[in-house]
């Protein structure tokens, strides 16, 4: 593995295990001072930085080590984020998704170096920094785990030379946006299939005409244009709007579907939207069916997104088990269940059922002659 050192040695962190001489009021154990929390704390210096050049593409990890916050001596558990910027005044940064619970850290390259590529191309309207030598700044942020309120940053540290490339990655998630969808403004995200990478769906209601955009990051708006290809597979008439967005000709339900991967060859992320048939099922024992797709047990949608789907009524009492149908997916993948009034996607593998795997909490018993109501608009359901 290769790993790139940011500091010549690990810096042993004894003040974090260290127990000062206690006054008798303290009862032989260091206290928190909530009104004296501590404000920086110590990113290392990396020894021999002025002369590395880092490669964050192809490094495995980069090390970086920091002392911790001073608590007044108590052992507190802290998590650590690392956040990045190519100004000094780090007037503009991006702070990396995984946190850490020790003073010293391995850091994924590739994590490192997807960030910088942003701040890159968000500087430089959209130029690939691919071979760009530059400066890179590096600072901590400090959060005790039990007390939010002790959150703190260190100094900011200089590599001067770091180089980022663009590498491909898929998307983690996916989200719509648009008139019709919620309230207008709401970027709704949709649904990952039960394991299966790079793919969402989600059900929505579109009227005559009606637009909607989709967004990786749940902020920027991107539109049909953007998408590598759009595939009408429900008569939908879909197209390019005259703003760019996506615009639905043919008023109904839809199930927009998005398949993503990546070209190795190319480096690039390749996103494949679908409109299809906008179709929700009841299956299992509380139907007495477990065929995929099976016509007597289709929910029935509502005229528009102010309504609600509605099922053929239970002919058991059972576990209701619910799906929207995705062509090419298992139900079982886009299964879905109601805890607490909200829809609930399958995320684990269930081999006998909700209550079993899951957690009563997450399953839902029908009686005989109830109907399943749902609104996807708002992801809200109720058997009753």
């Amino acid at each position: 593995m290769k790993t790139i050192n940011i500091a010549s040695g690990l810096m042993i962190i004894a003040s974090a295990l260290f127990f000062a001489s206690c006054d008798d009021d303290r009862g032989g154990n260091p206290k928190l001072d909530t009104d004296n929390m501590p404000t920086s704390f110590v990113l290392n210096v990396p020894a021999y930085a002025k002369n590395n050049t880092y490669d964050l593409a192809n490094s495995t990890s980069v090390n970086f080590t920091c002392s911790q916050p001073d608590y007044g001596g108590a052992p507190l558990a802290v998590n650590y984020s690392v956040q990045v910027s190519l100004d000094k005044a780090f007037t503009t940064f991006k702070q990396l998704g995984t946190t850490y619970t020790t003073a010293n850290m391995n850091v994924a390259g590739a994590e490192i170096n997807n960030a910088v590529v942003k701040l890159y191309q968000s500087a430089n309207g959209g130029a690939d920094p691919t071979g760009v030598v530059q400066p890179m700044y590096v600072r901590l942020r400090a959060v005790m785990a039990n007390y939010p309120k002790a959150d703190c940053l260190s100094n900011i540290i200089e590599l001067p030379k770091v180089v980022a490339s663009y590498l491909a990655e898929l998307p983690t998630s996916i989200y719509l946006t648009g008139s019709s969808i919620q309230d207008g403004t709401t970027f709704k995200k949709m649904t990952p299939p039960f394991g299966v990478e790079g793919k969402f769906f989600t059900m929505i209601y579109a009227p005559a005409g009606g637009t909607f955009r989709w967004s990786k990051d749940g902020n920027e708006k991107l539109g049909y244009n953007d998408a590598t290809s759009v595939v009408d597979n429900a008569n939908s008439g879909v197209k390019a709007a005259a703003d760019g967005s996506i615009q639905i000709a043919n008023a109904g339900w839809y199930v927009i579907f998005m398949k993503a991967s990546i070209d190795v060859q190319k480096n690039m992320l390749v996103t494949n939207l679908s409109v299809e048939p906008g179709e929700a099922y009841v299956i299992g024992d509380a139907c007495g069916a477990w065929t995929q797709g099976d016509p007597n047990w289709k929910m029935v949608a509502p005229a528009d997104a102010s309504g609600k789907w509605i099922s053929p009524g239970f002919t058991a009492k059972a576990e209701m088990r619910a799906y929207i149908l995705v062509p090419g997916l298992d139900w079982w993948r886009t299964e879905f269940t109601l805890h607490k009034g909200d829809l609930y996607w399958r995320a684990i593998d269930i081999p006998t059922n909700w209550a079993t795997n899951v957690g009563a909490d997450y399953s839902v018993t029908c009686e005989i002659g109830q109907k399943l109501y749902v609104d996807f608009d708002n992801s809200k359901g109720e058997v009753k």
